[in-house]
């Protein structure tokens, strides 16, 4: 009998009290201090020695067993999304405006769950670290978390990290040997026109049509500069001018965002993007002013991680149950700077029951799959003891 099958059902009632407190406690990137110190408390009663406040709110547990030097880092992130839940739940969110849509709750209570066991029971020779990470939607507390010095003040020889993937049926454990999901920029342009009343265009410098024109140059990079056989994503997200039905305005505002699983393929967008916006003054009169923002790079497996990760998930739930070369997704997620800077794995975990298929991520509906926290439970205890093998 594998050491984790003994999880009693007042161990799992534990953990699902953990999930849904912190569900109807959201909290913000950067602003998870209930969260942060409800982490801390439990590692600190599990006997886990406790550093707290890196990157702001980050927590970082750490487990040592056994004589070896051998470590590995697992980790799950804390954050909410600004967003009013729709939910009727006997849980559903206190925060007004702000909602777990994404299942961090699930992530972190799964994590304190395998702390709490692998302290008391785990069965390993080494070190484990258990990051609870702030801000992953869109604020970068991952490269927060690098940038405080978590792998000069921790010595980590692989990081793991997971997430519910909604689509994929519970239980389902999908590892890819490269890509997972892709890099993330975003960007504003700013159209400096010449306003003048509508019923007389020539004297002024229209920046609705210059921003029509460029929206559709932009679209066409993917399809002519971007070869068939890789993948990329530009998409313009809001398109902003004017106030009324007879004056043009002075200035058009055009939002987006910029997708890759290739760093050259990232790159080509972006100085594609700035051609074209330079290049809009002659061709219009009106000036195109760009603020770009490199934001999160893609999330790229380290092959012999994915699979040492696999081969422990197939012992643990069998070869029908783990999954490699699945399609990658242009969602993004800040692990990728963890990756960045010290090999590992990302993971997601299927979440959908035949009878209750979950709800999309980011929607005012969505509620983590309670049944998949025995899951998770059970991957990060057979990862740790696996890798840290007695």
């Amino acid at each position: 009998m594998k050491s984790y099958e003994m999880l009693s059902e007042n161990f799992l009632k534990e953990v699902r009290e953990w999930r849904q407190y912190l569900h109807a406690n959201p909290e913000l990137g950067f602003e998870e201090f209930n969260t942060a110190k409800m982490v801390a408390d439990i590692l600190t009663k599990c006997n886990i020695k406790v550093y707290e406040n890196i990157a702001n709110t980050g927590v970082v547990g750490v487990l040592k067993k056994g004589n070896s030097n051998k470590s590995i880092a697992i980790r799950a992130d804390m954050d909410a999304l600004p967003m009013q839940e729709l939910n009727d739940l006997r849980y559903c969110s206190i925060n007004n405006g702000k909602m777990h849509a994404c299942g961090h709750d699930g992530h972190t209570a799964i994590l304190l769950g395998a702390a709490k066991y692998l302290s008391e029971y785990g069965q390993f020779d080494g070190t484990i670290y258990f990051i609870f990470q702030p801000a992953e939607e869109n604020k970068g507390g991952g490269k927060a978390m690098v940038e405080a010095g978590l792998f000069e003040n921790f010595t980590i020889d692989e990081i793991y990290g997971l997430h519910n993937w909604p689509g994929r049926p519970l239980g389902d454990i999908c590892i890819n040997d490269g890509s997972m999901m892709a890099s993330f920029d975003i960007f504003d342009i700013r159209l400096q026109g010449v306003g003048s009343h509508a019923a007389m265009p020539h004297q002024g410098k229209d920046p609705i049509v210059a921003g029509a024109m460029l929206v559709n140059q932009l679209q066409s990079i993917v399809a002519r500069q971007i070869s068939p056989l890789d993948s990329g994503v530009l998409s313009i997200t809001q398109f902003e001018s004017g106030d009324t039905y007879n004056i043009i305005p002075e200035v058009a505002r055009l939002k987006g965002t910029i997708r890759a699983f290739n760093e050259d393929v990232r790159l080509l967008l972006k100085q594609q993007l700035i051609a074209n916006v330079e290049s809009l003054e002659h061709t219009t009169g009106v000036k195109g002013v760009l603020d770009y923002q490199d934001c999160y790079p893609a999330t790229i497996n380290d092959p012999d991680c994915a699979n040492e990760a696999r081969h422990l998930a197939k012992l643990a739930f069998g070869e029908d149950k783990v999954f490699s070369d699945v399609l990658p997704t242009m969602a993004s997620e800040d692990f990728s700077f963890m990756l960045n800077n010290k090999k590992g794995a990302y993971i997601w975990l299927g979440v959908d029951e035949a009878d209750k298929p979950s709800t999309a991520l980011h929607n005012p509906y969505y509620d983590f799959n309670d049944n998949a926290l025995p899951i998770g439970i059970k991957l990060w205890i057979s990862l740790a003891e696996g890798r840290l093998k007695l």
